[in-house]
């Protein structure tokens, strides 16, 4: 996440009167800098200081923390989080999806250092001979015909590849083919 601008409200002032704990909301996966990093951007929209933010200011909110929410996943978003049907989020509610999406993300870096491993040739995709390697290196009997069944499975544009985006598919399906 990049930091937001200094003229940002501080993270004290979202409840007149009341300061700031970022401990109270402490989340698996964020520290507390990035839980006021968080907090200092709701800030910046919950501009009468309600301590809510209108759905339509949400995409500036996840913009000036350097992600890039696409209007329909937005919404989405939103209808999960708004029980009250208000189209207004709390920021315990705001916590929570950027929380998802941090994760999200950091899921998909682990993932994708999975794949550069497999890709030790750099050519940008995983073929049957990176396939062979790694069982080499595992210790595991494969035969040409086992793991070019694998590679079938995962290929999208049947090129005889896995590719990163082939790769992540796979990685996050809850079945496999």
């Amino acid at each position: 996440m990049r930091s937001v601008s200094a003229a940002a409200p501080s993270a004290a002032s979202s409840v007149p009167g009341s300061a700031f704990h970022a401990r109270r909301y402490e989340r698996p996966g964020l520290t507390v800098d990035e839980i006021e990093e968080i907090k200092e951007a709701f800030d910046l929209f919950d501009v009468h200081q309600t301590n809510q933010i209108d759905a339509k200011d949400l995409k500036k909110a996840l913009l000036s923390l350097g992600l890039d929410a696409k209007n329909q996943t937005l919404y989405h978003m939103v209808s999960d989080l708004d029980e009250q049907t208000s189209h207004r989020l709390s920021f315990e509610d705001f916590l929570d999806m950027m929380t998802a999406k941090t994760s999200e993300r950091d899921t998909k870096d682990d993932i994708m250092k999975v794949f550069h491993l497999f890709d030790e040739d750099r050519t940008g995709s995983i073929t049957v001979q990176n396939l062979q390697r790694i069982a080499r290196e595992l210790g595991e009997l494969m035969t040409q015909e086992e793991l070019q069944d694998m590679i079938s499975r995962a290929d999208s544009n049947g090129d005889g590849e896995v590719s990163p985006e082939d790769f992540y598919a796979i990685m996050t399906k809850k079945t496999f083919p």
